[in-house]
């Protein structure tokens, strides 16, 4: 964003989410309705199932988090040119990378493919601009970033939807609420995935139980593929603008500059 951001992407690749059962708290622009708005979401969010032991481990003592809303509202980098966007984000020496972790990876990356049917260089492109190859996948506690956007107005159904989807991995065990850092946005892992696309897409592909997205480049790479192929990626197909697969980059990024840039960068992989 970094970001992955790399770190503002993401925050853009959805949708709007569903209404959840926490929405009924109301929302604020200042810190001043914060501590009511979280002990009322507190109870919903056990009133929705998730044990009072989670939800207390990841927001008890929270505090309104300005730092993150001031992010939220300078959102400028999706603003740029193509050419300027692609200057500060794929380089030359940033796809000079690329291809050495393609050609490091490739027998996992082939693997993935296969079963996939996404094609590695999307995958490593992708992960290139998320998150510089899983070099910084942030280090903002997720519950601080996310319960300061669900409180706020500005989008509070979609990051409400995204705070209870955290809740729900930690309570899974999918993740120690210590571990689960990431950006402003409440982004998680090497391609930085929502919270809901966590639970919707990520696989356990190396096997070990559990998705891993911060620290095992194979279910980085799996889960990557696995949302592009549910969100109707053509196997093998072209992913340049105006193609199939490039209309499918929408879901993954809203921004033209960065679907552009993804898939220039991919191509350039493949050269």
């Amino acid at each position: 964003m970094r970001k992955s951001v790399v770190v503002a992407a993401s925050a853009l690749f959805l949708a709007l989410a569903p209404s959840g059962p926490a929405q009924a708290a109301r929302c604020g622009n200042n810190a001043a309705g914060f501590p009511a708005w979280l002990e009322s979401f507190k109870r919903e969010a056990v009133a929705a199932g998730i044990s009072r032991a989670t939800v207390e481990s990841a927001l008890g003592g929270m505090t309104y988090n300005r730092k993150v809303i001031r992010l939220d509202r300078n959102q400028k980098s999706f603003k740029l040119s193509f050419e300027k966007f692609l200057a500060r984000r794929a380089p030359p020496s940033t796809i000079a990378i690329g291809k050495r972790r393609l050609k490091q990876h490739w027998v996992i990356l082939d693997r993935v493919e296969r079963k996939f049917g996404v094609q590695k260089e999307v995958i490593v492109s992708i992960w290139g601009l998320e998150s510089g190859f899983g070099s910084f996948t942030g280090n903002i506690p997720i519950f601080s970033s996310l319960s300061a956007l669900a409180y706020d107005c500005r989008r509070s159904a979609f990051f409400t939807n995204e705070l209870m989807s955290a809740l729900k991995i930690a309570d899974k065990g999918y993740m120690r609420v210590r571990d689960m850092k990431g950006a402003w946005a409440g982004e998680i892992g090497q391609t930085q995935f929502l919270a809901s696309s966590y639970l919707r897409f990520a696989v356990d592909y190396d096997g070990d139980g559990r998705p891993n997205l911060i620290r095992s480049p194979a279910d980085v790479f799996a889960s990557t593929a696995n949302f592009l192929r549910q969100h109707g990626w053509q196997r093998g197909g072209d992913w340049s603008p105006g193609s199939r697969n490039y209309a499918v980059l929408r879901d993954w990024n809203r921004a033209e500059v960065y679907r552009k840039t993804i898939a220039y960068f991919a191509s350039q992989l493949r050269q």
